[in-house]
Order: C-alpha cells, then sequence, then structure tokens
C-alpha cells in the first residue's frame, strides 16, 4: 500500500507542476495563436487565467479535458509501484543510474511535486 502511495504521490505531484507551468506560462510567454473555439469565435488570448476561465471556456472542452484526464488514468501504466522504484519510469533525465544520485533526485522531484499541489 505505501509503494501504491508513493507512485500515486509522485504522479500527481508531476501533473500539479504541469498545471503551475500552465498557469504561468502564458503570463510570461503569451497565449497560444489562433481559436480555442473557432464556432463561437473565442480565441486563446480572450481566455483568462485561473478560476476566471471557467465560465468562458466552452462545456464541451471541460468534456474533452475530462475524458482526456480519464484515459490517461485508466491507460496511464502507472504500475511502476509493482515493477520498480515508484517515480522512476526509466526516464534517465529524470533519474540516474547511481542509486544515490536517483534518490535524491527522486526525493527532489517529491519535494517540488508537493509544493506544486500546495500552490
Amino acid at each position: 500500500a505505501y509503494r501504491r502511495r508513493r507512485s500515486v504521490e509522485f504522479k500527481h505531484g508531476r501533473i500539479a507542476m504541469l498545471a503551475c507551468m500552465g498557469f504561468i506560462t502564458p503570463e510570461v510567454v503569451g497565449h497560444w495563436p489562433g481559436y480555442l473555439a473557432p464556432s463561437l469565435d473565442l480565441k486563446f488570448a480572450d481566455v483568462p487565467s485561473g478560476l476566471q476561465a471557467f465560465p468562458v471556456v466552452p462545456m464541451l472542452g471541460w468534456v474533452q479535458i475530462l475524458i482526456y484526464f480519464g484515459l490517461v488514468e485508466y491507460t496511464g501504466g502507472f504500475e511502476d509501484y509493482t515493477t520498480g522504484t515508484p517515480g522512476d519510469y526509466g526516464w534517465k533525465i529524470l533519474t540516474s543510474e547511481d542509486p544515490e544520485e536517483r534518490r535524491r533526485k527522486l526525493n527532489c522531484d517529491l519535494a517540488n511535486g508537493r509544493l506544486a499541489m500546495v500552490a
């Protein structure tokens, strides 16, 4: 049970880190060009950041996001808690061959993920 919870903590932490970047990046770099919903004449630049985006994005857009989340959860291949070290998906950029270095990197990843989940 502990290994599964640790694996899920890594997964949710990484998703939270991506979500934080998705919140910050449009403010720093700018919005995507083009239309979010061409039929509604809604451009990406018209969508505000944060909670203010909820009433602006069409319902079908939220349904697509939820379907994608469900597919990732169902077919994600996050069985690392049964086959190896939780959080180590074999991406040597994130981890290392050296066990001590891998432990240090995974601990940093865990700490950053926890911070992102709070954010």
